[in-house]
C-alpha cells in the first residue's frame, strides 16, 4: 500500500511532512511523471541510493535538492513497501520564441540576448525569468533612443508540456535630443562650448551618425571634452557639478541639462625640473611646449611630458617616467609645476616577433624595420618602423607593441603584428561609348608579387583613344641596402581624334631600365635610361604645327631619355593620410644620339595637416616646365595638359590650355608649363576610417604655350566633392565637380571616377 510521505510545491518548499515514519531501508526506486528528463538525470540529483536507510530529514533533503534542479514545479515522495516513489510534475520547456514588429534589431542580436538572461528555445521555461528577459529586451531598445518601446509577451501552452513565448514589440519613434543647456558658464558662449561636444541636436547628418540620440557613455565622453577645452584655456579648478537628463512626457523628446564650476584663470608662474636627466637640462627645456607667463593649458602640459620622454625613449628609456607636480597659488591665481623625470634602467631590445604575415615573407617585414634585435631601444626607430610597413601597403593594420620581458628590468621584446591584405589590383572592362564604340580594357598589378615585396605589373587596354601594352617589374630591394631595380616594356597608341586634342595619332614602343638609391629614412633619388621609338601619323585636319614637326623631324623618331628623380615621403599612411609631406622632383632628358632632344622638369608638393581627429587638410601643388635645346624643338606630343581627374576636376580631360582654330574646329594643343593646385578637406565616417573617406575641395590649373605670359589669372578653378572607397569589389574613387570660372570654349564634365578591382 503506497503512502504519501511528502507533497511539496515551489511555494510550500520547506513544509514539514503530512506524516512520519520509521526509518527504513530503501530496496528500489521508482521515478513518474517524467515526459522529458531522463530517470538517470534525477538519480543523478537524489541524494538517496537503493540499499540507504532514509528518514524524514533524508526524504526533505531529497526533495529539495529535486527543487534546486530548476526542472520541476512539483515534487511528491511516496512509499511502496520498500521502493521510494519519486513523483514530478516538470516544468513546460519552451519550444519556440517568436518576434512581431521587430524592426531595429536583427533577430540574432535580440536571440542572443535573452539566452543571456535564460530565455532560449529547448530550455525549461521560467516566468521569473521572462520578467528579466522582458526587462533586458526593453533595455536594448532605450541604448537606441527609442524610450517609447512597450513589448508584451504572451505564453501559450502547447502539447507534450511545451510552450510558446511571443514577444509583440511596439517600437515607437526614436527620441531625439531636443536641446542641451550649460549652466554656469561665463566665460565662453554656449554656442561655443557645445562645438565640442559630440551629442547635438538633430542636424542634416545626424541621420547617419545618432548623435542626436541620448547616450550615456557620449555624454561622459562630451564632459571629459567639456573639461579639457577649460583646462587648455586656463581653467584649472574647473568642475562638472551636476548633470540631468530628463525626457518630455510623449517621451520623443530629450533635455541634458550640464551645471558647471568654470574656477578662476590662471598663468604658470614658473617650471622646474628634478629627477635624473640622464641628457642636458638644456634639450630638456627646448621640448617644453609652455613657458613661464602663458596661460596654463593641460594638453601642452602634457604633450610636454610626452615629448620628454619620447626623447628619453630615445636612448634606450623604454620606461621613463615623467610626470608633472603642481604648486597652486589661488589668490595670485598662478600655478607651478616640477617636472620630475626618473628615466628607469637603460633597456635593450632581446628579440623581435613577427605575426599576422602569412603572405608576406618574414624578410620583407623585417628589411623595412629600423630598431635592431641585441640593440639600444629607441622609440623613434620603433615608430620609424611602423610607419614604414604602413606605407607599404601590403597591410590594412600594423600593430607594435614593446611588452618588458618576464624576470628581467632591462629587456623587451618588440612584437609586429600585420594583417594582410590585397596587395593585387585587377582590372577588366568591357564598355562602350559615343567616341570608342567597343572598348576592352584590362591590367594586372601586384604590389607585392608572391609575398616578395616586389611589384609586377601587365596592362592592356584597346580602347580607340588609348591603346597601351604595359610589362613593368620592380625590386625595391635589388641590394641589402636598399637600392631598387625596375623596367618597363611597353607600345602604346594614342588617337587624339576622340579627345579635346587636335587631331593626330602616335605609336611609342620601348623600354627603361631605372634604379633608386635611398638617402635617408624618407627620402630616395632614382635615374634611369630608356629607349623610345615613337611614329606620328597627321591628318588633313591636324593642325599646321603638327604637320611642321613632322615635316622637319620625320614622322618617325628614336630618342635616348635619362631620368632622374627625387621623392620625399613623409606620409603617415599609404592610402589615407593624415600628417605628413610628400615630395616629388623630376627631369627627364633627352639626350643627343637620339633623333630628339628636350628636356621636362616637374615638381610636386603634397602636405597633409590634421586638423581635428576627423577632418583632415590636404594642399597639393605641382608645376612643370618642358623645352627643346640642341636647335631642336619641344616635340607636341610631349605637351603638358590638364583638366580631368588626375588634375583639375569638373573639366575634362586635357581640355585646358592653349586653344587653335583650324577649319571651323577648336582644339587644345598642351603646352610646356603646367600650374596646377589643390586644396581640400578630407574626413572618414565612423567605423570605416581605413575604408572610406570623403573630401571638399577646390581645384585649380593651366597649361601655357610657349609664347604665353605666365598669367596666373588665366588660372581654372573648380570645387566639389570626392570620395574615395575600398570596397569589396575594389579601390573607387568619385568626384563631383563644377567649374568656377568656366571661359565659354572651356568643356566641362561634372562626375568622374575611377574604379578597379582587389584580389
Amino acid at each position: 500500500m503506497k503512502k504519501t510521505l511528502l507533497s511539496v510545491a515551489l511555494a510550500s518548499l520547506f513544509a514539514t511532512p503530512v506524516m512520519a515514519i520509521e526509518p527504513f531501508t530503501v530496496k528500489d526506486i521508482r521515478v513518474e511523471g517524467i515526459q522529458r528528463t531522463e530517470a538517470g538525470t534525477v538519480f543523478s540529483y537524489l541524494p538517496v541510493k537503493v540499499g540507504d536507510t532514509v528518514s524524514d530529514d533524508k526524504i526533505s533533503e531529497s526533495i529539495k535538492a529535486l527543487f534546486a534542479t530548476g526542472f520541476f514545479k512539483d515534487v511528491r515522495v511516496e512509499i511502496d513497501g520498500s521502493v521510494l516513489v519519486v513523483v514530478v510534475q516538470e516544468r513546460p520547456a519552451v519550444a519556440r520564441i517568436a518576434f512581431s514588429g521587430l524592426k531595429e534589431f536583427d533577430k540574432d542580436v535580440i536571440t542572443k540576448a535573452l539566452k543571456e538572461t535564460g530565455i532560449a528555445e529547448g530550455r525549461i521555461f521560467d516566468r521569473a525569468l521572462l520578467e528579466k528577459a522582458e526587462q533586458e529586451l526593453k533595455r536594448q531598445y532605450l541604448t537606441r533612443g527609442k524610450y517609447a518601446v512597450e513589448i508584451r509577451t504572451t505564453v501559450t501552452p502547447l502539447e507534450r508540456n511545451r510552450v510558446s513565448v511571443d514577444f509583440a514589440i511596439d517600437e515607437g519613434a526614436i527620441a531625439k535630443i531636443k536641446q542641451i543647456g550649460i549652466v554656469g558658464a561665463k566665460a565662453f558662449s554656449e554656442k561655443q562650448l557645445l562645438e565640442q561636444f559630440t551629442l547635438t541636436t538633430p542636424g542634416w547628418l545626424t541621420w547617419y551618425s545618432k548623435n542626436d540620440q541620448y547616450s550615456r557613455q557620449k555624454l561622459s565622453a562630451d564632459q571629459e571634452k567639456l573639461k579639457s577645452f577649460y583646462m587648455n584655456q586656463g581653467y584649472l579648478e574647473f568642475n562638472v557639478e551636476s548633470t540631468q537628463v530628463s525626457i518630455s512626457p510623449d517621451k520623443q523628446d530629450v533635455y541634458i541639462t550640464i551645471n558647471v564650476n568654470e574656477g578662476e584663470r590662471y598663468q604658470v608662474s614658473s617650471i622646474k625640473l628634478a629627477g635624473d636627466f640622464s641628457i642636458p637640462e638644456s634639450e630638456i627645456r627646448k621640448l617644453m611646449k609652455i613657458a613661464p607667463g602663458d596661460v596654463f593649458s593641460r594638453e601642452k602640459l602634457n604633450d610636454s611630458t610626452k615629448a620628454i620622454s619620447e626623447r628619453l625613449g630615445q636612448e634606450g628609456y623604454a620606461f621613463a617616467n615623467v610626470n608633472a607636480a603642481p604648486e597652486i597659488d589661488k589668490e595670485k591665481r598662478l600655478v607651478a609645476f616640477t617636472v620630475f623625470i626618473d628615466p628607469g634602467k637603460r633597456v635593450y631590445v632581446r628579440r623581435i616577433n613577427v605575426t599576422g604575415n602569412t603572405k608576406t615573407r618574414d624578410e620583407v617585414v623585417r628589411r623595412e624595420l629600423r630598431q635592431m634585435e641585441g640593440g639600444w631601444y629607441d622609440a623613434d626607430k620603433v615608430s620609424n618602423s611602423k610607419m614604414r610597413l604602413d606605407r607599404l601597403g601590403f597591410f590594412t593594420d600594423v600593430n607594435v607593441e614593446t611588452p618588458a620581458v618576464a624576470g628581467t628590468s632591462d629587456q623587451v621584446d618588440v612584437n609586429v603584428k600585420v594583417t594582410e591584405k590585397p596587395t593585387g589590383s585587377l582590372m577588366l572592362g568591357v564598355g562602350t561609348s559615343s567616341t570608342d564604340k567597343i572598348i576592352l580594357s584590362g591590367s594586372i598589378s601586384q604590389n607585392n608579387f608572391m609575398g616578395s615585396g616586389n611589384n609586377v605589373t601587365m596592362q592592356v587596354n584597346s580602347a580607340k583613344t588609348y591603346r597601351t601594352y604595359v610589362f613593368s617589374y620592380t625590386n625595391p630591394y635589388f641590394t641589402v641596402d636598399g637600392i631598387s631595380q625596375g623596367y618597363d616594356i611597353y607600345h602604346r597608341t594614342f588617337n587624339a581624334a576622340t579627345t579635346a586634342i587636335a587631331n593626330y595619332t602616335t605609336q611609342s614602343t620601348g623600354g627603361a631600365l631605372r634604379f633608386g638609391f635611398p638617402i635617408g629614412e624618407k627620402e630616395s633619388i632614382g635615374v634611369g635610361v630608356g629607349l623610345d621609338s615613337t611614329s606620328i601619323t597627321t591628318y588633313d585636319d591636324s593642325p599646321i604645327y603638327y604637320k611642321d614637326f613632322v615635316r622637319k623631324n620625320g614622322d618617325t623618331n628614336l630618342s635616348v631619355p635619362l631620368t632622374v628623380s627625387w621623392v620625399s615621403d613623409g606620409k603617415d599612411s599609404f592610402f589615407f593620410p593624415t600628417s605628413g609631406a610628400f615630395k616629388r622632383a623630376g627631369l627627364e632628358v633627352a639626350v643627343p644620339g637620339g633623333d630628339l632632344t628636350y628636356y621636362r622638369a616637374n615638381f610636386q608638393w603634397q602636405q597633409f595637416f590634421p586638423l581635428t581627429k576627423t577632418f583632415t587638410l590636404m594642399l597639393n601643388g605641382e608645376v612643370g616646365y618642358a623645352n627643346g635645346y640642341g636647335g631642336k624643338e619641344l616635340p607636341f606630343f610631349k605637351n603638358f595638359y590638364a583638366g580631368g581627374v588626375t588634375s583639375v576636376r569638373g573639366f575634362k580631360t586635357s581640355s585646358l590650355g592653349p586653344l587653335i582654330r583650324d577649319n571651323g574646329n577648336e582644339y587644345r594643343i598642351g603646352g610646356n608649363r603646367r600650374v596646377v593646385g589643390t586644396a581640400e578637406i578630407l574626413w572618414s565616417l565612423p567605423g570605416m576610417d581605413k575604408s572610406f573617406r570623403m573630401g571638399a575641395f577646390v581645384d585649380g590649373g593651366q597649361v601655357y604655350g610657349s609664347s604665353d605670359r605666365l598669367d596666373l589669372g588665366q588660372l581654372r578653378y573648380s570645387a566639389g566633392l570626392s570620395a574615395a572607397w575600398v570596397s569589396p569589389i575594389g579601390p573607387l574613387k568619385f568626384s563631383i565637380g563644377m567649374p568656377l570660372n568656366k571661359k565659354e570654349s572651356d568643356k566641362s564634365e561634372t562626375f568622374q571616377f575611377q574604379m578597379g578591382t582587389t584580389f
